[in-house]
């Protein structure tokens, strides 16, 4: 990031998961308009009053998890769009949480179930809309599949307003080769969202560099393991983006072991602005 330049901040809902605690699953395979579910308990704070939330935290910027979103009808979507509104904040991505483009069983059935998402993001004017790749092994079919779907997707989004985005979530896209494959295949359509969280091993921070200039946004997930952020860690995967050219908007992402989850996002919003800081105290 440029001496210029300050990092901008989203809070997903998944980082709000135990304030929210219900959720209404509506999948491929069970197309519903869903009870509410205590999955996460009853909550203390209902979807319509995160953008004040979030805004109180100074950040002007959420996503939502499909599976947060208590209706999808236009009443609903005309509310949700109010709040937004009245808190200043910008709905920047609906994280479409099922579906998979790469099963030849289900995959026309899951890109229809993927495009009526998207309809949902325009109607709640969501900028962008997250969809899986895939989830089968990485053989040059399932990449090809994926890629043709993809497509699809995008220019579904493109006609509706809604940028199509997509990462390295489950075993289609393990590492920097698979991901480089598939979007030197894209278009402009389809972006990718990198996900501090999604990569492990010896070999993370250098992977994350690899792929991290194709990305337009952050899941800037901290490791949390002991109740404590492992800094080293957290300035390791800012340092790789940073080096990579990143310069989209960090999404907060905290599901570690302690329930004061607004507190942790300060946490990580507050070690975000003092990592670029410091790089440009150190560029004078």
């Amino acid at each position: 990031m440029s001496a210029e330049m300050s990092p901008v901040f989203a809070v997903s809902s998944w980082s709000l998961h135990r304030a929210l605690g219900l959720t209404y699953p509506n999948r491929p395979d069970h197309d519903v308009v869903p009870p509410p579910e205590a999955t996460y308990g009853s909550g203390r704070m209902a979807l319509i009053d995160m953008p004040r939330a979030v805004a109180a935290l100074g950040i002007q910027r959420i996503e939502v998890c499909s599976f947060h979103l208590p209706s999808r009808d236009a009443d609903y979507a005309a509310a949700f769009r109010a709040a937004l509104d009245e808190a200043g904040v910008t709905f920047q991505t609906l994280l479409i949480e099922y579906g998979d483009i790469t099963d030849p069983a289900t995959r026309e059935r899951d890109l229809a179930w993927m495009e009526s998402w998207i309809d949902t993001a325009a109607l709640f004017g969501a900028e962008q809309a997250r969809v899986i790749a895939g989830r089968a092994l990485p053989t040059r079919t399932a990449l090809d599949a994926s890629i043709t779907g993809l497509t699809r997707l995008g220019h579904y989004g493109e006609a509706r307003g809604v940028r199509i985005i997509t990462e390295n979530w489950y075993e289609l896209l393990p590492g920097p080769r698979e991901v480089r494959y598939m979007f030197d295949r894209l278009d402009e359509t389809v972006a990718l969202n990198g996900d501090f969280g999604n990569w492990s091993g010896p070999t993370k921070y250098s992977d994350l560099e690899a792929i991290f200039d194709l990305a337009t946004c952050c899941h800037a997930k901290a490791d949390f393991g002991g109740g404590v952020l492992h800094a080293e860690d957290y300035r390791r995967c800012l340092a790789a983006a940073d080096a990579a050219g990143f310069r989209g908007p960090f999404t907060l992402i905290y599901d570690g072991p302690d329930d004061d989850e607004f507190a942790h996002l300060l946490i990580e919003r507050d070690f975000i602005r003092r990592h670029f800081e410091e790089a440009r105290v150190n560029l004078v």
